[in-house]
């Protein structure tokens, strides 16, 4: 934990880091008040700050205290640092789930089990690519999706959207992306 904390750390203080909220976040996120959110891999917290300025109560959980550090002092948001390699999340505690950029198979069914029923799962990521040159991708290829995995990750919910893509990242790099919004009914 201590190693991938310190490489986190190291990133959120060297990298440029998304600042606005994903699109997709903003675009699907309910307009209710007082649901409780969650943020997976939450950095310095864009989601978590539009979730909790939108009325919710969000739970926001990284390994790095330095990205947690950008919102530990924000009203509704509850921050806490965990090693994801081992996180369970509680059942039946969220109406939304949050992940973006961050991509951990072994959590899939805890994500299932924490949606509330009728909880909304909003997750985005990178996909793999061919050995093509003009995609930027994670070096590890365990942090890739393979095309259509999200779909199969999440049969067990009601898909309301779903896309893969490029899109043009901070550095100006050229990535793929896997987007999908779902329902546990």
């Amino acid at each position: 934990m201590q190693k991938d904390k310190l490489r986190w750390n190291e990133k959120y203080k060297n990298f440029p880091m998304p600042t606005r909220v994903a699109p997709i976040v903003e675009k699907y996120l309910p307009k209710e008040k007082n649901l409780k959110a969650l943020d997976i891999a939450c950095g310095k917290g864009r989601n978590s700050i539009y979730m909790a300025e939108n009325g919710y109560v969000v739970d926001a959980i990284d390994i790095s205290d330095v990205a947690l550090s950008c919102v530990s002092e924000h009203k509704n948001i509850t921050t806490q640092e965990v090693d994801l390699d081992t996180y369970e999340i509680k059942k039946d505690t969220y109406d939304v789930i949050v992940k973006c950029y961050y991509l951990d198979r072994r959590l899939t069914p805890y994500i299932i089990e924490a949606l509330k029923s009728g909880g909304l799962l909003i997750y985005e990521t990178y996909l793999e690519v061919s050995s093509d040159k003009k995609y930027h991708q994670p070096s590890n290829p365990d942090f890739l999706l393979k095309s259509n995995e999200l779909l199969k990750s999440f049969s067990e919910l009601k898909v309301i959207y779903y896309e893969e893509r490029e899109e043009t990242n901070l550095r100006g790099e050229l990535v793929k992306i896997a987007s999908l919004v779902a329902i546990k009914e």
